[in-house]
């Protein structure tokens, strides 16, 4: 149980959506959106979230769908982790999600939830880092649409009133060869300690990391390294690491240093089942 009153509105439209959050921020009620609601339960049992009134998207048709339109997986932001182990129209989705808490708890929490939440590890936004997809983000400046790669930085950069409605990733990207790999020190159910996921396209291999640093992240530079032909995969590894975002997690998950450790493990697994060829 949380330790406060809060209102409840569920809208049916995005405009309704977006009128409600203004309409309740001017009354002070410090509004908040949500879908599954796991983190506000969360988080409002330990205090760190406080609000006056939630409104449910839900009710909100394009936060729900998911459909192949137009040659474009459209899967909007308020659908349970769940619904993709049951649809598994995006293997690599379905392969990071359901390695997301349990499958109970996975009922509720959302696709949006995940990526938009204030829990660092964010794991659902891997496929789509590393897939080139498309976010639709709609609030009081209207609806506007951009490519993932350009507007998350350790989250989604959204602007005061704004939610994430849909996500689409080119039907190309679907069934390319990939991996996931979740690292867990305790149980299997418990936080991650590192995941990484990979997808190969035109013979070279995209890496997303999560767990490693206290936000996921996809590195350019870092693939440019782990694709390079010219060195083996135990040089590209080590070399790969001299560029990797500072600061490395070190907490009771694991140290900074086996964390390091699981992640040279994990890469060299990763080469083992997609390739990357040596010369």
């Amino acid at each position: 149980m949380l330790s406060y009153n809060f209102d409840y509105y569920q809208p049916k439209s995005i405009d309704e959506a977006v009128g409600l959050y203004q309409t309740l921020k001017a009354e002070e009620k410090k509004p908040i959106y949500y879908s599954g609601g796991t983190e506000i339960i969360t988080l409002g049992r330990l205090n760190l979230v406080h609000t006056g009134a939630v409104i449910d998207l839900k009710g909100i048709p394009e936060c729900m769908e998911f459909k192949l339109h137009n040659h474009q997986l459209i899967i909007g932001s308020a659908l349970s982790l769940n619904r993709f182990e049951e649809n598994r129209l995006f293997p690599l989705l379905t392969l990071t999600s359901k390695e997301i808490a349990d499958y109970t708890s996975r009922n509720k929490i959302t696709l949006g939830g995940n990526i938009c939440g204030q829990i660092f590890y964010r794991e659902a936004v891997l496929p789509f880092l590393l897939t080139d997809s498309y976010v639709t983000i709609a609030g009081p400046n209207g609806i506007r649409k951009s490519p993932i790669i350009e507007i998350f930085y350790c989250t989604l950069q959204l602007e005061e009133g704004e939610f994430l409605v849909q996500l689409a990733t080119e039907e190309k990207f679907l069934m390319a060869p990939h991996l996931s790999v979740k690292k867990r020190k305790q149980w299997d159910t418990g936080y991650p300690l590192i995941t990484v996921a990979a997808l190969k396209k035109d013979e070279e291999i995209r890496f997303a990391f999560s767990g490693l640093c206290p936000y996921p992240f996809r590195s350019k530079q870092i693939e440019n390294i782990l694709n390079n032909q010219d060195l083996s995969y135990k040089d590209r590894i080590s070399t790969s690491f001299q560029y990797l975002p500072k600061p490395i997690l070190n907490d009771t998950e694991g140290s900074s240093g086996y964390r390091m450790f699981v992640l040279e493990t994990t890469l060299t697994n990763i080469f083992s089942v997609l390739g990357g060829e040596e010369k």
